[in-house]
């Protein structure tokens, strides 16, 4: 099927940045919406941002002008650049994809997710 694999997690101090990337790779024949969730302990997973195949984007509102969301459509990429991090966006970060495999499915995939840790 379709594997997510996301990196660049990590612990960075408040007000620190991250980059984090996510590279689809299997049965792809084509990649629709991709985007970045995240759950923090105790809470449900919620939307961070999206981003079309065209680069239309969506952010949830308490996160738009921090997070970034851009993907690299050759590479089967998609990227969240955030900024300005505070405790509270600790949460471990997963990626999801919608695509059509080469077998003719059409779904949604998950990653296993990345951690962010943000503490002084």
């Amino acid at each position: 099927q379709v594997q997510l694999v996301e990196s660049g997690g990590g612990l960075v101090q408040p007000g620190g940045s991250l980059r984090l990337s996510c590279a689809a790779s299997g049965s792809i024949f084509r990649l629709d919406n991709m985007g970045w969730y995240r759950q923090a302990p105790g809470n449900k997973r919620e939307m961070v941002a999206t981003i079309t195949s065209g680069g239309s984007t969506n952010y949830a509102d308490s996160l738009e002008g921090r997070f970034t969301i851009s993907r690299d459509n050759d590479k089967n990429t998609v990227f969240l650049q955030v900024h300005s991090l505070k405790p509270e966006d600790t949460a471990v970060y997963y990626c999801n994809a919608v695509a059509i495999t080469t077998t003719g499915s059409y779904g949604g995939f998950w990653g296993q997710g990345t951690q962010v840790t943000v503490s002084s």
